[in-house]
């Protein structure tokens, strides 16, 4: 089977479609749904996103932590989340853990098992399903951190080495290259420029 790609959403108004396609198709679609959005907001890998913790992000009372620490399980960096762009997100999750009555450690746990997490084979098939629904070839597991870094990408003004830090990136080659800033989008770009 050929590799997938998976690419940033650039739209707003399918990012909106995504988000209310995650949030209302599936029975966790408030879980299925802050997956996404935490992904998009601190840029982690999605293996990371998954083994989040409760305590990582929530105070003893529920509110949300300003920031949560954790290590990335593929290169074992330190990394520090700011959690401030996804509070409120947190807070309403927060309250459909209480009212269905879900008691895990995890933060996204599975709904069958609420010992486990969310594998990211169950969450692949979600943003499929979400693809599928909507008509999309791009979506994976992917999407939320590409999405997340596109979006930090052309709201700072370009600046790759803010990107590159909240991706836990050693180079800026390495996230160009994940911001899909191939040749064609270089080229694009370098058309917009009066060089006089």
């Amino acid at each position: 089977m050929a590799q997938q790609i998976v690419l940033p959403i650039k739209d707003s108004n399918v990012l909106k479609m995504v988000q209310d396609t995650l949030l209302d198709s599936f029975r966790a679609g408030r879980r299925n749904y802050t997956v996404f959005q935490v992904g998009k907001a601190t840029l982690l890998r999605v293996s990371d996103v998954m083994t989040l913790k409760k305590s990582d992000v929530y105070n003893p009372d529920g509110s949300v932590k300003n920031t949560a620490f954790i290590h990335d399980k593929k290169t074992g960096k330190a990394n520090t989340l700011y959690l401030k762009p996804v509070q409120q997100d947190l807070l309403k999750y927060h309250d459909w853990l209480v009212q269905e009555n879900i008691n895990s450690d995890w933060l996204f746990p599975s709904t069958a098992h609420s010992d486990r997490h969310i594998t990211e084979k169950q969450f692949y098939k979600v943003m499929a399903r979400v693809g599928d629904l909507l008509g999309i070839n791009y979506l994976g597991t992917h999407t939320m951190r590409k999405t997340g870094a596109y979006r930090v990408y052309t709201q700072s003004n370009c600046n790759i080495g803010l990107v590159m830090h909240l991706l836990n990136h050693s180079s800026e080659a390495m996230t160009l290259a994940y911001l899909g800033l191939d040749q064609a989008s270089t080229e694009s770009m370098l058309d917009q420029i009066d060089f006089g």
